[in-house]
């Protein structure tokens, strides 16, 4: 079986950072966040295959330098081709029933019974489906009692959805969807689904968290869900910690630590430097990075290498 990650924008709401990474490979908790997709796949899942148009050169050395236990397959876009164009351009390789992703969707998704549900209503698509207070930024759907959906609705007006179901960006697909679309560049949600609903296009909704890390705020907040979910990892020696403060979730696995105050909702990556009296809340601190004495870092992502000075307050913002 073959999975598709829809992995081709530009990275453009985390830049600086993207200028020297592409969006997948950045880390989300010690894993770079494509394989918060990849590594939750369903056994039979042998392929995986990423739609990409940015840095094709960086994720090939990515993939052939970090085994994943399945065939990466990627595909280039020239341009891009909207949601529905992207799964027309790798449609030789899907010869049979597959997963398809939005490259930027951390949830709780259980794949096997999305899977399982999928295979017994013998529709041709099967959508996960996630409740939100306000669907108005979100394509929203209704179905029947049977599941199966009726109306789609791309961003309401507030006040005027159909209902608070909104497509969470993962789907299972039958591989005659592919039928449906035309070439070149094609929205699935606007130009695909409505036409193929008589087909019976199923809703699957799921419980506990979802959350679509495209900026630097839902990255971060991406970060947090896990680490409510998880707790707090320190991987690094205890006598690193001496003299840190430490506060809520986090996971620490910095090379040199300071007597400092950390969290909550911080992840120190591996080579990491952080100097005596800092404060760090609700950030990302990466490999190279040094977060100078009596800094105070917060909501914000400091890229590679990146150097926060002494006395520095950097406040929701990503430094590269």
């Amino acid at each position: 079986m073959k999975a598709l990650i829809l992995a081709g924008g530009l990275g453009t709401r985390l830049r600086p950072l993207t200028f020297s990474m592409p969006k997948p490979v950045v880390p989300l908790l010690g894993r770079p966040l494509i394989r918060h997709l990849i590594d939750p796949l369903p056994d039979e899942v042998d392929t995986v295959i990423l739609a990409v148009s940015y840095m094709k050169d960086y994720l090939e050395t990515y993939f052939q330098e970090n085994d994943v236990g399945r065939e990466i397959v990627l595909v280039n876009e020239d341009q891009p081709l909207g949601t529905g164009g992207a799964l027309k351009n790798v449609s030789k390789w899907l010869d049979d029933t597959f997963f398809a992703f939005n490259g930027d969707v951390i949830c709780s998704l259980d794949l096997d019974s999305m899977l399982a549900s999928h295979r017994s209503r013998r529709g041709i698509g099967t959508m996960a489906l996630w409740t939100v207070d306000d669907p108005s930024a979100f394509g929203v759907v209704a179905a029947d009692d049977s599941g199966r959906i009726t109306t789609f609705q791309e961003k309401p007006a507030p006040g005027e959805a159909i209902s608070n179901s909104i497509n969470a960006g993962a789907y299972i697909f039958e591989p005659e969807l592919l039928d449906h679309i035309p070439e070149g560049v094609v929205s699935l949600e606007r130009e695909v689904f409505p036409h193929v609903l008589h087909r019976g296009l199923y809703g699957f909704a799921f419980e506990g968290f979802w959350v679509d890390a495209g900026t630097r705020e839902s990255f971060l907040r991406a970060q947090r869900t896990l680490l409510d979910v998880k707790g707090s990892t320190v991987p690094c020696p205890a006598r690193r910690l001496a003299g840190v403060r430490l506060t809520g979730s986090n996971m620490i696995e910095a090379t040199h630590l300071e007597p400092s105050e950390i969290g909550p909702n911080v992840y120190l990556e591996k080579g990491a430097e952080v100097r005596r009296g800092a404060k760090i809340s609700d950030s990302m601190v990466m490999a190279g990075a040094v977060i100078g004495r009596d800094a105070v870092v917060s909501g914000s992502m400091i890229g590679p290498g990146a150097v926060v000075e002494d006395g520095a307050v950097v406040t929701g913002t990503i430094l590269a």
